[in-house]
């Protein structure tokens, strides 16, 4: 049985697929929400993976890309928006022993998890191969931009769209964003990483920073009886102007063990 949001999904899908006309504004969102009782239509349009998605959408093959300005299209290519986690080898699968702390486990959040993963050091030793550097760490922040890029051979402009960055790392001209989620998903949609990729991607060409390279870290979190694991996943962009063309670097388990 599908929930209020895959409800209030199906019925503007519908209502697009009538019209033939597959953009639609938040002002239908909030109309078909109010419908169905459900009390948050700005969390409407958000799906991050494929699990959440009602059958409609599944069976049709389509997705929703924001475009900004309170603008959303369905658009077909579920299979190249969306990007399934790759297995971890048992070589890259670590136990990490630390001295446990009052706030390690206290809360579920996305902040606390990339602390957490900060403050052991761990994404120090994934990134970097050394947990003695010393990068520079930004913490979450939110910015309006635009930019257009391609979704296979599709042109996408988006237009002052909001972006949240959960966290950014700075080491020797390296640029790593970082999407952190808690659970153990399958997969993620991709542009959680393109759209902060592609935001320092332009800042780069535009030459207003001395950028080398841009990366993406996805983290995942897994908690049970009182204990973590972290799995990192690191990704690139080899075409910085196209959304389908993410490529994994590497990736790694890490099993907290507190002491």
């Amino acid at each position: 049985m599908e929930n209020k949001k895959q409800k209030v999904i199906t019925e503007i899908f519908k209502i697009c697929r009538e019209r033939n006309n597959f953009i639609f504004h938040n002002d239908l969102v909030k109309k078909v929400s109010k419908k169905y009782n459900f009390g948050n239509p700005f969390d409407v349009t958000k799906l991050d993976n494929l699990d959440k998605f009602p059958k409609i959408l599944i069976k049709n093959n389509y997705f929703i890309l924001h475009q900004g300005k309170g603008d959303h299209k369905f658009i077909k290519g579920i299979e190249k928006a969306f990007h399934k986690f790759e297995n971890i080898p048992s070589k890259n699968i670590i136990d990490r022993e630390y001295k446990k702390s009052i706030l390690n486990e206290y809360d579920t959040s996305e902040s606390n998890m990339l602390s957490v993963g900060s403050n052991l050091k761990i994404f120090h030793q994934f990134l970097y191969e050394d947990d003695k550097v010393i990068p520079k760490i930004y913490f979450p922040r939110r910015t309006k931009t635009s930019f257009e890029y391609y979704f296979d051979n599709e042109k996408v402009v988006m237009d002052n769209i909001q972006m949240e960055i959960d966290l950014t790392m700075e080491y020797n001209g390296t640029v790593t964003i970082f999407e952190g989620k808690n659970g153990l998903p399958e997969n993620f949609a991709i542009y959680q990483l393109f759209h902060p990729f592609k935001y320092f991607s332009d800042i780069k060409k535009e030459d207003k920073l001395p950028i080398n390279q841009i990366t993406a870290c996805y983290v995942l979190r897994y908690r049970e009886n009182n204990s973590s694991c972290l799995r990192l996943y690191n990704y690139t962009f080899e075409d910085e102007n196209n959304i389908c063309s993410i490529k994994l670097l590497k990736n790694a388990q890490y099993n907290l063990i507190g002491k």
